[in-house]
């Protein structure tokens, strides 16, 4: 039997470098390995928190309303069929089953007793909000409640369904890259220049690319495409509460100021906004008009 005998120095010496380098490269590897199962357990937690049942799941609608307006002096209050049009969208929005609270927000004392009148619980706010979502922001800071999710129900839209609201909370609940959902439904051609009809257009994943006033995508023959999917903006929104909050410290942006359209500034500052498409023939109420064609739609339809 032979017997293995201890090795020179040099021998020894090198032996003990691979042997050194070899546990550095272990250790490398381990940490390596060890840190690339954090960060993927890491990403696995934040997504099953992220899309558990308690995700955004505090959900309040809030209907801004003033009576000033440079279209519609007092629309808020404009009868529709007997009902004041904010009490239609009122009980509208009460029928969906993901809002825990619904109410009202304005700066109008004959807007507030109204609603009052109907059983809407009511949030005063400032004259010196400049649009829906800063009214929206500042109405959330206000109520006792908290929540995770707002949804802006355009106070103009009366026969709003409510399928429609639940489904931009859970688009929202269900994309948590996005700060902000809303949706669309196909748009009538003869809609396609009116700059009260807000269109949009998305990308291959949902996510909203722009908003306008005027017809998008805009071919170079200037007519409307009747064989191209064009998409009205339905206005209703829905955002998570912890952008809300810094919305109005954004600062105002061209696109925004350009067309007067609130959701361009979320957009400019890079924010992902998603959109579903729905099957809802909008009716919002812009002018005077708008009222006559709304109640005569009622009427077809036998609409209460």
């Amino acid at each position: 039997m032979s017997i293995c005998t201890p090795s020179s120095s040099s021998s020894s010496s090198s032996s003990s470098s691979e042997s050194s380098s070899s546990t550095k490269a272990w250790i490398v590897h381990g940490v390596v390995v060890g840190a690339a199962v954090a960060v993927a357990l890491g990403a696995h937690v934040y997504l099953k928190h992220t899309r558990s049942a308690k995700f955004r799941s505090r959900v309040v609608g809030i209907i801004p309303a003033r009576f000033a307006s440079s279209r519609f002096q007092g629309k808020p209050l404009v009868q529709i069929l007997g009902k004041p049009m904010i009490q239609r969208t009122w009980e509208r929005a009460k029928m969906a089953t993901t809002l825990d609270q619904v109410v009202v927000a304005t700066d109008d004392e004959k807007i507030a007793e109204c609603c009052r009148g109907f059983g809407a619980d009511v949030i005063m706010t400032s004259e010196s909000c400049r649009n829906g979502t800063e009214r929206c922001n500042e109405a959330l800071q206000k109520l006792e409640k908290k929540y995770d999710v707002v949804v802006n129900i355009q106070g103009d839209e009366p026969l709003i369904e409510p399928e429609v609201i639940d489904g931009i909370v859970k688009a929202l609940q269900a994309a948590p890259d996005a700060v902000f959902s809303t949706a669309v439904t196909s748009l009538k051609p003869e809609d396609a220049f009116d700059p009260n009809r807000v269109k949009c257009v998305v990308d291959t994943r949902g996510y909203a690319v722009y908003f306008s006033r005027g017809l998008i995508p805009y071919n170079k023959s200037g007519k409307v495409n009747p064989h191209f999917p064009y998409l009205l903006h339905l206005g209703i929104q829905s955002y998570d509460t912890k952008f809300l909050k810094i919305y109005p410290e954004l600062p105002p942006t061209p696109l925004q100021l350009e067309e007067d359209l609130e959701q361009l500034k979320v957009l400019e500052n890079g924010y992902k906004m998603k959109v579903i498409k729905v099957d809802h023939e909008a009716h919002g109420v812009d002018t005077p008009e708008d009222v006559e064609k709304i109640e005569g739609f009622m009427r077809e339809r036998n609409l209460p």
